[in-house]
Formats: C-alpha cells, structure tokens, sequence
C-alpha cells in the first residue's frame, strides 16, 4: 500500500529534515550535517550508503549517494553548501519500500515543475514539490531501480525556483549492494 500524495511528501521530507537539520542554532555555527548526521551508516558500497534511523520513532532505512558532477545554467549558481541527494528509501511503518526521491538543500524546485530522471536511454518523470523530488507514476519505482542497477550512471534534470536549469549526475557503482542491505535493516 502506497502513502497519498501528501504523506509521499511529507512524511519522508519531515523524517529526512529530523536528519538534516537538528537545530537552527547549529546550522548557523557550522554546515549542515547532512541527512546522515543522526543516522547509522550500514555500509558503504561504491558511491552508495546504506543507512538507518529512527526519527519520530519509526524505522527509516535508506540507499543515499551526492552527484558526482553537477552542472547549473546560469554557471555556478549552487555552491558545496548545497548539497542534492538522491534517496532510495524504505518505511515499513508505512509499508513503502523502494522509494526514490531527491532532496536538495539552500535553495527550493521551480513551483509546478518536473525533474527528468534519465538512465542509459530510459526516461521517467519526477514531480517536485519544494525541496523534494519523486517518481511522477509510483508505478514505475521498480522499473527505474531495475534499471539504475543496471546502468553507470544517472542524471536528473531540474528547475531551481530561481530559474536555474541543474543537471546532478550521480554514479550507480554500488547501488545494488546499498539498496539491499537497507531493505535487509528495515525488514
């Protein structure tokens, strides 16, 4: 059973900002941690983590990897203090597995945009709302996994709320081994 669309975005942003910023005060001091900051990490495999939290008391297991190249038109628009990640996550508390969203940090998406997910030659759509990114037709969360873990690499392509065209690739050596040692945790 899939969440609605509200819960597929905010239980997982609520869950990932309990990670991401544990105070104000500290974000002021230092950069942020990052969504792995109050998390255990499992394993690293390739460019991939795998980790688990408990925020709010629910059990969150995840597959996480930050681009390994990212280019902005206008240039230079995004700086090391925004860092994007992309997510594949599993909440058995709300009997989702195999989510894949993105999370961007210091800035929001275009209002009413879409980012574009591209591996090897297949295609798929997300929907973004703020900071968030997911897969448009749920339906279709398999069918990209199956071909990230098949594939070198992914690109997702979208609009900054500031007009920004971002493009984040993100390497796909070690998807495999992450998702499933997560989905292994949350079982």
């Amino acid at each position: 059973m899939r969440p609605t669309t509200q819960n597929r975005l905010v239980l997982p942003l609520a869950a990932l900002a309990a990670l991401v910023l544990p105070s104000v005060a500290l974000a002021q001091a230092r950069p942020p941690a990052g969504p792995t900051a109050q998390a255990t990490l499992l394993g690293q495999f390739g460019d991939w983590g795998a980790y688990s939290a408990a925020p709010g008391g629910q059990k969150v297991c995840f597959a996480l990897a930050k681009p390994s190249s990212q280019v902005d038109n206008p240039p230079n628009r995004r700086t090391a203090a925004n860092p994007v990640y992309l997510f594949i996550s599993t909440r058995p508390a709300e009997k989702v597995s195999n989510e894949v969203s993105v999370l961007i940090t210091g800035y929001t998406f275009k209002p009413n945009s879409e980012a574009s997910v591209a591996v090897g030659g297949a295609n798929f759509a997300m929907y973004t709302q703020n900071d968030g990114a997911w897969v448009k037709n749920a339906a279709e969360e398999a069918k990209l996994i199956d071909t990230m873990r098949k594939g070198a690499d992914v690109v997702i392509k979208a609009t900054t709320s500031r007009g920004t065209q971002t493009t984040d690739t993100f390497s796909l050596k070690g998807i495999s081994q992450a998702v499933e040692r997560a989905a292994q945790e949350c079982r």
